[in-house]
């Protein structure tokens, strides 16, 4: 598949943007796929704990590969207290903690294996390298890695983060506006998984919210943009989840999700909507890339957004029924 520029190929500082690619999957251990991302990338493999690696000094960064759940890690803040000021006998106790502390991290990881996903986040990559990148999802499924739909319990999901091109609130509305009007298609596309709907992780966003940003007079400062963000989605959950780009653009923030240890502020959008599709020879960053990429366009014709919006909102506004029966026609014409 050719890969779609987007219609801002430069962030604000003038330099080519770039995306952050997380993928989710089974069968394969997070040992055996840091592996094979060093084969394909090089740098050199650092074992954090039995269940977490990272490869490092690749071409564009820092591979992080781990069980996706806390419990198989050891907690930061236990192994990382120094205790230096304790007396020895002290010292010998905590350290006695830590190595049972560990252990048990290792044999809960070793029992989940299987249960929960390997996750590999990918250093930030410039997004005319992605179809660099996705040699690394033919490798996985060459190796047995399982994806979203290789079985009932697997919500796996691919999240794109894509740099944001700049942070005034007359772009980060227009993407927004953007992404509500397009969020339907994109499901239609990706064909989003039964399990994953019936999880949170990637929630739609709620029709009230939807027809507050989309009418032509909201016309907020980011910090009004910031708050009614918070007020109607005071969740991480969010297909389109824009607390790490809040949470960059504003560190001073009051609100505690915009501080929450799951909260990486970082410059970007996250993501969240894509199925992990490795069952499917040709799929890849790439594939969601281009989804992603007419929400920028869209976003980037004012012209044109204007009237979706106005459609949208005029659409809102007729008879119930009659949105009823026109969405019932759609659907039978799609499943035909």
């Amino acid at each position: 598949m050719t890969l779609q520029a987007p219609p801002n190929r430069l962030n604000s500082h003038g330099d080519i943007r770039h995306v952050g690619v997380e993928i989710e999957f089974a069968g394969l251990p997070p040992h055996d796929t840091a592996l094979v991302v060093r084969e394909l990338f090089g740098g050199e493999l650092n074992v954090v704990s039995p269940h977490r690696l990272l490869v490092e000094n690749t071409r564009w960064g820092e591979f992080g590969i781990e069980l996706d759940t806390q419990y198989a890690h050891p907690d930061k803040s236990l192994v990382d207290d120094p205790h230096a000021e304790d007396s020895e006998w002290a010292r010998h106790q905590h350290q006695r903690r830590i190595e049972f502390h560990q252990k048990t991290r290792e044999l809960i990881g070793d029992m989940v294996t299987g249960l929960v996903p390997t996750e590999i986040v990918c250093p930030p990559v410039p997004w005319n390298e992605l179809e660099a990148l996705d040699a690394l999802f033919e490798a996985l499924r060459a190796h047995g890695a399982k994806g979203t739909d290789a079985s009932l319990m697997y919500g796996f999901g691919l999240h794109l983060n894509p740099e944001a091109e700049r942070f005034d609130v007359d772009y980060l509305l227009a993407m927004l506006r953007a992404y509500l009007l397009l969020a339907g298609w994109l499901r239609d596309e990706i064909k989003v998984d039964i399990t994953r709907e019936m999880l949170p992780h990637a929630n739609p966003f709620q029709k009230a919210y939807a027809l507050k940003v989309l009418d032509s007079r909201y016309s907020p400062d980011l910090d009004t943009l910031i708050d009614d963000y918070l007020h109607y989605n005071p969740t991480r959950n969010r297909e389109l989840d824009m607390l790490p780009l809040f949470a960059y653009l504003r560190p001073e923030h009051s609100h505690e999700l915009l501080h929450a240890q799951l909260t990486k502020p970082r410059p970007t959008f996250h993501y969240r909507l894509p199925n992990a599709q490795l069952s499917q020879p040709g799929w890849g960053s790439v594939v969601e890339w281009n989804r992603w990429v007419e929400v920028e366009k869209l976003a980037a014709n004012s012209e044109v957004l204007l009237a979706r919006c106005a459609e949208y909102i005029a659409d809102h506004n007729r008879p119930m029924l009659t949105r009823a029966k026109e969405k019932l026609v759609r659907w039978f014409r799609r499943e035909r």
